[in-house]
């Protein structure tokens, strides 16, 4: 048997860590700014969503460009500008406290953080071989999960002992970490890179081979929107605030054991026999959520849910740059733009819903809408995919 091509090398390892500490600020910031505006600020509470609003709307609109970037300009040009605007604009946090200038430096640093992420992702998909790509790609999405494990936690420690300033300039010696680790990412120049052109073609913005399974990832985004912003609202409801602390270290404690098996079994056997279950078992953990009443309960859906949705985000990301070999960031670009659409419309859209029924019959309703996804990942996709036998990969022992 062959001998299987090196994973853990010192640019795969660089790329995970820039990763993972833009991540770190974008959750860091995400659960704080709100808290930032209303308190010191004295935004009322409707308009603070504004501000997590704004930054998402900058990192849809950019990812696009983006991904036309990459492919024209190269991967490592526009990592090293996109982190230095993530960069310049956590110091601009420290200088301005007016809620309309906040608002524009939240929208510069979604900028920063679309093209920072689409093209971290390309080299990703760049460095990763190609007989290890979905296992490698979900060592590479666990840096995002770790992110959403620690970033909330770190965030809301900082302004409760050491106050908002100091979390800002805690953001920046992050975002000079993102960027160093960017920085000395060792990348291939393109053999083929596109026509260059700042402003690229519209036809060429999206990648049609991509949508399918993106819009099924993001009709599975619309579920997962109501755990990310709204879990420790429903745990606080039923009286299990404290265990809602930890929702999301179970969810990444599971990812961490399941990973070396999801990611092999990806590569070895097919999409279908990873991406189905994985459905399945997140549907399971929206449904076992919706009938929490313990600690036990909830925290039994964490583990559900991190094994399902943490087990179908890098799968489908590796699906898609399938589709398109060759066009890694542009692929990645298509991707993520659809799907952070579903996640920003689930997070709107759910926080409706709940005012009316309760966020458990929310989450027992989504978890049927996690179910269809089957029938709608089988028509767009899986049915296409060829059998197991033709699939597989050899593995040394």
């Amino acid at each position: 048997m062959e001998r299987q091509p090196r994973l853990w090398t010192s640019s795969f390892l660089n790329v995970c860590a820039s990763n993972f500490l833009v991540f770190l600020v974008f959750y860091l910031l995400f659960v704080t700014m709100p808290i930032y505006t209303i308190e010191s600020i004295g935004v009322a509470e409707g308009e603070a969503g504004l501000i997590i609003t704004v930054f998402l709307l900058a990192a849809i609109l950019i990812r696009p460009l983006s991904g036309q970037w990459v492919e024209s300009f190269g991967r490592k040009p526009v990592v090293v500008i996109a982190l230095s605007i993530f960069l310049g604009s956590s110091f601009l946090y420290l200088w301005f406290d007016s809620f309309s200038t906040l608002l524009i430096i939240r929208f510069i640093q979604g900028i920063g953080f679309g093209m920072g992420t689409t093209a971290l992702g390309a080299i990703a998909a760049d460095i990763v071989p190609d007989q290890r790509k979905g296992e490698g790609l979900g060592y590479f999405a666990m840096s995002m999960n770790f992110a959403m494990v620690i970033g909330p936690f770190l965030g809301l420690t900082l302004i409760q002992k050491a106050g908002f300033t100091m979390m800002f300039y805690v953001c920046v010696v992050l975002a000079v970490m993102a960027l160093f680790t960017g920085i000395v990412i060792r990348v291939e120049p393109l053999k083929d890179p596109a026509k260059r052109s700042i402003v690229p073609s519209v036809h060429n913005l999206l990648e049609k081979p991509v949508i399918p399974i993106a819009l099924t990832g993001a009709v599975m985004a619309l579920a997962y929107a109501g755990v990310l912003s709204f879990v420790s609202v429903y745990a606080n409801q039923l009286g299990l605030a404290e265990a809602a602390s930890y929702f999301f270290v179970v969810y990444a404690l599971v990812l961490l054991v399941s990973r070396p098996f999801t990611g092999r079994w990806f590569d070895q056997y097919g999409e279908n026999v990873i991406v189905i279950p994985s459905i399945l078992i997140f549907g399971a953990g929206m449904m076992v959520l919706s009938f929490a009443n313990t600690a036990f309960v909830l925290l039994l859906a964490g583990g559900l849910i991190g094994l399902g949705w943490g087990t179908l985000v890098p799968s489908m990301q590796t699906i898609a740059l399938k589709k398109v070999p060759g066009r890694a960031g542009s692929a990645t670009a298509t991707f993520f733009t659809i799907f952070d659409i579903g996640i920003g419309i689930g997070s709107y859209v759910v926080g409706a819903i709940a005012t009316g029924i309760g966020f458990s019959s929310l989450y027992f309703n989504s978890s049927f809408v996690v179910f269809g996804a089957v029938g709608l990942y089988i028509l767009l996709h899986g049915r296409k995919v060829r059998s197991n036998a033709e699939h597989r990969v050899e593995y040394s022992s």
